[in-house]
């Protein structure tokens, strides 16, 4: 594909030449998933990921508690950040705890988590 892209006749004003440019131009990030097999092929990971908040977004809007929908996103985000990292969220949520109150303040990302268990 990136030979044929090469070697297009496409003229740059037009809408093939501009697609080409930009395909051309992201090439090394488009297949950077060949070199590196951590990276994922697609993003259906991540949608899932997000179908939880969005479905439950609704019910936060009667909450009436911007404080309240903050904390909701952390802990989405906190419990999807740990599931993309293998790491098992309620194992981790209860460290975080643990660990925010003999230091409060401190950050425990899932990675350090992952590598600390």
């Amino acid at each position: 594909m990136k030979a044929w892209m090469q070697g297009a006749t496409a003229l740059k004003t037009t809408t093939l030449g501009s697609a080409i440019r930009y395909t051309l131009g992201i090439w090394s990030r488009l297949t950077l998933f060949l070199d590196n097999p951590e990276i994922w092929l697609d993003n259906n990971p991540t949608e899932r990921g997000l179908r939880g908040p969005v479905i439950g977004r609704r019910n936060h809007f009667g909450s009436k508690s911007a404080r309240g929908t903050v904390v909701a996103g952390t802990m989405y985000s906190l419990v999807e950040s740990a599931k993309a990292a293998g790491v098992d969220p309620i194992a981790y949520l209860v460290e975080v705890a643990t660990r925010a109150k003999r230091n409060p303040g401190a950050v425990l990302l899932p990675a350090a988590f992952k590598t600390a268990a």
